[in-house]
């Protein structure tokens, strides 16, 4: 057999060996990015003068972030959850970039970071029991103490709530996303841990992209205008109602929820990632920037694309525990 043959020939039992589900999952994201690439096309002919620049920068981004995720959740778990730890650090160099941090926090600053392995390495070793309480409870009580210890008393209580603040979002939410990879095979996945990782990512994006839409389509009443002026009630509901939807009908696919558990998760995972969004919104407008950083042409920084992530990821983990 020649190199390429033999090459094809273990392609196709990788592939071979992966939930159908998740395949199926991953060629309908890939379709709908194809979809929309052809409609900004016909856009751009139909209304050249219109800059569409923007548009075509968001889905080229979106056709990168969605090859390294695919390529992490057919890898497996070791890969889910070293992309974790990558995005957990970019959001929380944006974070504390943007944050009031003084040179005479450097200290904290290094222990922050610290908690990245350290938090991840209880996910890579299944142990979740430290990785509940280690930021919550730990994390929370060591900074305080370390920066009392260092004879840092100014700002004391705005510093400390800023740098907790960064590592339960940055890093403490964004592992339970990562620690879905982590569900035995016997819990009765359909499409198995990735499959759990893939639902909990379509759900809390297609939810920011479907409030988007209607509310680009029917959105009058603002809901938020002082924190957030773009988003209105019917981008909220219109956007909660077809979220609500895609996790019902996607639910049983790739989730061993039925009946009033899917039901649960499919009215408060919208909420929850809409109000991660607005969130980080407020924030930012406290901070007094648009974006936390220009990594990404057309979304912003990672913060900027996993806020909602913020929130859905421990909500939706809790809920199939």
């Amino acid at each position: 057999m020649s190199r390429v043959g033999e090459a094809m020939d273990v392609i196709a039992r990788f592939f071979s060996g992966q939930p159908p589900a998740l395949l199926w999952g991953l060629g309908g994201v890939l379709g709908a990015l194809t979809l929309a690439v052809a409609i900004t096309w016909g856009l751009s002919k139909a209304r050249p003068a219109k800059d569409y620049t923007n548009l075509r920068q968001r889905i080229a981004s979106w056709w990168v972030m969605i090859a390294l995720l695919s390529a992490a959740l057919l890898a497996g778990w070791g890969a889910v959850v070293a992309l974790f730890v990558v995005i957990s650090f970019i959001a929380l160099r944006e974070f504390l970039s943007l944050a009031p941090i003084r040179r005479e926090d450097r200290l904290i600053v290094f222990v922050a970071y610290l908690t990245i392995p350290i938090s991840y390495g209880f996910i890579v070793a299944d142990t979740y029991g430290f990785f509940l309480v280690f930021t919550p409870v730990y994390v929370f009580m060591f900074l305080p103490f370390l920066m009392a210890c260092i004879g840092q008393t100014r700002a004391y209580l705005t510093t400390m709530a800023t740098f907790h603040w960064a590592i339960a979002t940055c890093v403490y939410a964004l592992g339970f996303a990562a620690f879905l990879m982590r569900t035995p095979l016997s819990d009765g996945a359909p499409a198995g841990p990735a499959g759990l990782v893939f639902l909990l990512l379509v759900a809390t994006e297609a939810n920011d992209v479907f409030q988007y839409c209607w509310g680009k389509a029917l959105g009058k009443r603002k809901i938020m205008p002082t924190v957030s002026p773009n988003k209105t009630w019917e981008g909220f509901l219109g956007g909660w109602a077809t979220t609500a939807a895609l996790l019902w009908f996607a639910g049983p696919v790739f989730t061993p929820l039925s009946g009033v558990g899917l039901a649960i998760l499919a009215i408060s995972l919208p909420v929850a990632g809409f109000a991660g969004d607005v969130t980080m919104s407020a924030i930012k407008r406290d901070l007094g920037v648009k974006d936390t950083s220009g990594l990404i042409p057309g979304h912003g920084g990672i913060l900027d694309r996993v806020d909602s992530l913020l929130f859905t990821a421990p909500l939706y983990f809790h809920i199939l525990a």
